[in-house]
């Protein structure tokens, strides 16, 4: 334990310290001219300021472009810019894009918790309002979660998410691996 004389003793030292610097010399300071002369006012006298102008590069002016002469020429048309083979390139393309049925996006998480009651209340009131959507409904021992939807860009899913929330109050957006609907291209 600290004796009582010791912190009196230190607290008055940090006052006279205090007063030492408050009662120091002060440093001239440039101010900076007075801009707006309104009649009668008294002008505080400022310091000239430091001319710097030797300090400053000095840039050689910036040459004149060349003029370029111009001819008339008429514009190139392209013709035959698919040939053969990059046609066969992109039917090949089109045919294997056919086959995508999966892609990385985004559902909505309308419901997790122990009541399937609940779940399916969720799931039929979100259908009636929305026929449109489709809801995946899972159950991992004991949990139920319902998602709704298969959005492939967060925009549309953060516009569905506004429509359901009324819904679901505690929907939440979920990165999975979505179902393409083939029947929308």
């Amino acid at each position: 334990m600290k004796h009582p004389l010791h912190n009196v003793l230190l607290l008055s030292t940090f006052f006279a310290l205090g007063a030492c610097a408050s009662s120091g010399p002060v440093a001239p300071t440039a101010t900076a001219p007075d801009t707006t002369r309104r009649p009668g006012a008294t002008q505080v006298a400022t310091l000239p300021a430091e001319d710097l102008s030797r300090y400053r590069p000095a840039f050689a002016a910036p040459k004149a472009p060349a003029v370029v002469p111009t001819t008339t020429t008429r514009p190139v048309t392209p013709t035959n810019q698919v040939n053969a083979q990059i046609e066969q390139r992109l039917r090949d393309q089109a045919f294997t894009n056919q086959n995508v049925k999966y892609a990385q996006g985004y559902r909505i998480l309308a419901y997790v918790g122990l009541e399937r009651e609940q779940a399916m209340a969720i799931r039929r009131a979100v259908i009636s309002r929305y026929p449109e959507e489709t809801d995946y409904l899972g159950f991992k021992q004991p949990i139920y979660r319902l998602w709704i939807g298969d959005y492939l860009t967060r925009l549309e899913a953060e516009q569905a998410m506004s429509r359901i929330r009324p819904l679901a109050p505690k929907a939440q957006l979920e990165g999975a691996q979505i179902v393409i609907n083939k029947t929308a291209f």
